[in-house]
């Protein structure tokens, strides 16, 4: 047994396409019920439950008469456009079944990143939690384009599992857990435990299911994000929803390897889509690198991009790699009439970036 898993105050739940998709391909509405079965009887013990789901456009395919996943966006948008209400519908009954009232959350990488959405999708997520409803969290499939999604719905669990303080994130998918190669490859073992992720040497390469858009390597993003911001990570069937929860030695346990950073650097090295790239020399990275400095005008040589002030950017050294992202203190118009100034006899500068708005990568 798991005991510290199975006694988690704070639990995030990923449920992810495939786990809602029958063999046949239509919607899986007793998993929908297992779910809120199972998660219902945290709830009333006392727990903070959040569960993230997939499934919008899986649930709008039938309905549709679509086969498969779309593959242009468009369409993508209109099937989760027609399935989120389907499939708030189906988990709004499930729960009420068991006296839970549920709400839903659907969110862009755009929502994280400005202070005043940040702050809403917290403060909300909070509140629900007083009024004793169960969070159900989506990406907001419908407005989110490629360039600004959270691209599947394990690193958003992950973020979602920092965002509320979490003390452990399930990841369910369709596969046992992480294998030292392909499931289907002849030899091929479960990993039980994983301490450090950085170091592991396993075939990731193969996609997952056809109403999916995660795989092995998402998942694996996901449980290092958690991992390094203190929160341990089961991976695991779904049908092993029950067995998982209540501590039992089922799947892959990821441990935590970090200390928890603040909520809105962890957005900013994980979900963030930097707006621009600021060119630094020998002497700024370095100092970036070894001392708590703030990055001065003096230090940067370049500006690439157009972006405002607040807005997330690249930090570049002299070999052109970038070695750190952070929230900058100018606009690039302004930023660009600053290059290598130190400021005139009793003027002080504000930082580009401050060492508390900066993260390494």
């Amino acid at each position: 047994m798991r005991s510290e898993i199975a006694d988690a105050d704070r639990i995030v739940v990923k449920v992810g396409s495939s786990s809602l998709t029958t063999a046949d391909g239509g919607f899986n509405l007793e998993r929908v019920h297992q779910l809120a079965t199972t998660l219902s009887a945290l709830h009333h013990s006392g727990r903070r439950v959040v569960l993230v789901t997939s499934g919008a456009i899986a649930a709008a395919l039938g309905p549709l008469g679509l086969h498969r996943r779309p593959r242009d966006l468009e369409t993508q948008q209109a099937a989760a456009a027609v399935g989120q209400g389907l499939l708030i519908r189906h988990y709004t009954e499930a729960f009420a079944e068991h006296d839970v009232m549920v709400a839903q959350l659907l969110l862009t990488v755009e929502d994280v990143l400005r202070p005043t959405t940040y702050r809403n999708a917290l403060d909300t997520m909070s509140r629900l939690f007083r009024l004793g409803v169960v969070p159900i969290v989506n990406e907001n499939d419908t407005v989110a384009t490629h360039e600004i999604r959270f691209g599947d719905n394990d690193r958003l669990a992950a973020l979602v599992a920092h965002l509320v303080r979490a003390d452990v994130l399930f990841l369910f998918s369709d596969v046992e857990g992480l294998y030292t190669a392909h499931p289907s490859e002849p030899g091929s073992e479960l990993i039980r435990h994983v301490d450090d992720i950085s170091a592991l040497r396993v075939d990731t390469s193969r996609l997952g299911s056809k109403v999916g858009t995660g795989g092995m390597a998402t998942k694996l993003e996901a449980a290092q994000i958690a991992a390094q911001a203190g929160i341990q990570v089961i991976l695991t069937h779904a049908d092993n929803l029950d067995a998982a929860l209540a501590g039992e030695d089922v799947g892959t346990h990821f441990s935590p390897v970090g200390k928890r950073r603040p909520r809105r650097l962890l957005w900013l090295a994980h979900a963030a889509e930097t707006r621009g790239r600021l060119h630094v020399d020998a002497g700024a990275r370095h100092a970036l690198r070894t001392t708590h400095a703030s990055l001065l005008a003096a230090g940067v040589v370049k500006v690439e991009g157009s972006f405002d002030e607040g807005e997330p950017v690249d930090i570049v050294g002299p070999d052109g790699e970038p070695f750190a992202r952070g929230f900058v203190g100018y606009c690039s118009r302004e930023l660009g009439g600053m290059l290598g100034h130190h400021g005139d006899e009793g003027e002080t500068l504000r930082p580009v970036v401050h060492r508390d708005q900066f993260i390494d990568l």
